[in-house]
C-alpha cells in the first residue's frame, strides 16, 4: 500500500514538472510570434492552456503552482524582473476571476477562460499604472478585445485536453 502511494506521488510530481515545462516551452514559443496589435503586451496566452487545463483536471491548488513555477523561470529565461512582476500580476487578477467563475458553476471552460484572458490584461494595466502616469488604462479596449479573443482559443484548446488528459490523471490516479 505504502508503495503504491508513492507511486502516485511520483506521478504526480512528474505529471506537474511535465506541466511546467510544457508551460515553458508555449512562453518561448509565444515569444517567438511578432505580434503587433499597436499595444505592448498583446499575446496569444499559449502557456494559460496549461493553466486552464490544469485547474479543471487537478484543481486549483495544482494549476496555480505549475502557474507560479513557470512564470518565474520563464521571466528569467526569456524576460526580465519587470516581466515577472506584470505577469503575475496579470495571473493573479485572472486566476481569481477563473476560480470564482469556475465555483460558481455558470460558466463553461470557455467562458472561464475569455474572462480570465480581459483579467490577465487588466492586472498587468494595473501595475503599469503605478508604474507610469496612468495613461496605459488607453490600451484598455484593444486589451479586452485581444483577452477575449485570446482566451477563447486557450479555452477552446484546454477543453480538447481536459477531456483526453482526464483519463490519464484516472489511470495513474493523480
Amino acid at each position: 500500500m505504502e508503495r503504491e502511494q508513492n507511486q502516485q506521488h511520483t506521478s504526480r510530481i512528474v505529471f506537474l514538472a511535465l506541466s511546467v515545462a510544457l508551460g515553458l516551452a508555449l512562453s518561448y514559443v509565444e515569444a517567438l510570434i511578432p505580434i503587433s496589435l499597436g499595444v505592448p503586451g498583446a499575446k496569444p496566452g499559449l502557456p494559460n492552456i496549461v493553466t486552464v487545463t490544469l485547474l479543471y483536471a487537478l484543481g486549483p491548488a495544482e494549476a496555480a503552482l505549475v502557474s507560479i513555477m513557470r512564470i518565474v523561470l520563464s521571466g528569467f529565461m526569456f524576460g526580465n524582473l519587470f516581466a515577472i512582476l506584470y505577469s503575475m500580476a496579470g495571473f493573479i487578477c485572472s486566476f481569481l476571476t477563473m476560480l470564482a467563475l469556475k465555483k460558481s458553476g455558470r460558466f463553461g471552460m470557455t467562458g472561464v477562460s475569455t474572462a480570465g484572458g480581459v483579467m490577465h490584461n487588466v492586472g498587468q494595466l494595473a501595475v503599469a499604472a503605478l508604474l507610469t502616469d496612468g495613461s496605459v488604462f488607453a490600451y484598455l479596449p484593444v486589451l479586452v478585445i485581444a483577452g477575449t479573443l485570446a482566451g477563447i482559443v486557450v479555452g477552446v484548446a484546454g477543453a480538447i485536453i481536459s477531456r483526453r488528459i482526464t483519463v490519464l490523471i484516472r489511470r495513474f490516479r493523480l
